[in-house]
């Protein structure tokens, strides 16, 4: 694998951490533990050390301010999931189709991502995604409609559905 970049790009919810590859964004979280504990995964993952680049993801940047600001429901950006594979890849897949300020339980998830009864499983893809926010794993509830835990920081999550349900376009 070529080399991959990050940088930090500030949003409401905290610093994101955002990696890039020559096919796209691989990684997207937001921190909630020092930088060097962020990007260990990712070294053992790449087999190597994402070099910071500041000017990497200017257009993930911008998209994800469009976003935050209301004034985009969809990203447009090339997204590298191949270090998801199996079902797990198949439910973040599925959870790319769920529209913007829309919620799906992860039984629906699992329906659509062509294994109904596999709602742990796709708990677990939401839990593991490594691209939050563009992956909306956030749009993921539980059967029953709480928002379940979202990582240990439910509070993220409730924001990020606040915000779309806010700026939701009209007719949707």
């Amino acid at each position: 694998m070529t080399t991959a970049t990050f940088r930090i790009h500030p949003t409401p919810v905290g610093d994101a951490l955002l990696l890039h590859s020559a096919a796209g964004l691989i990684g997207l979280e937001i921190l909630d533990a020092p930088l060097g504990a962020a990007l260990e995964p990712w070294v053992g993952a790449l087999r190597s050390v994402p070099v910071h680049d500041e000017a990497a993801g200017d257009e993930t940047a911008r998209q994800l301010d469009e976003y935050f600001d209301g004034d985009r429901s969809d990203f447009d950006l090339p997204v590298d999931l191949s270090a998801v594979n199996g079902f797990h890849r198949l439910a973040l897949e599925a959870v790319r189709r769920i529209p913007y300020g829309e919620t799906a339980s992860y039984g629906e998830v699992a329906i659509s991502a062509g294994t109904a009864g596999a709602a742990r499983a796709v708990g677990t893809a939401c839990r593991l995604t490594p691209i939050s926010l563009v992956v909306p794993v956030h749009r993921v509830v539980r059967a029953d409609g709480s928002i379940g835990e979202y990582g240990g920081r439910p509070e993220i999550k409730r924001y990020l559905l606040d915000l779309e349900g806010t700026h939701r376009p009209a007719g949707v």
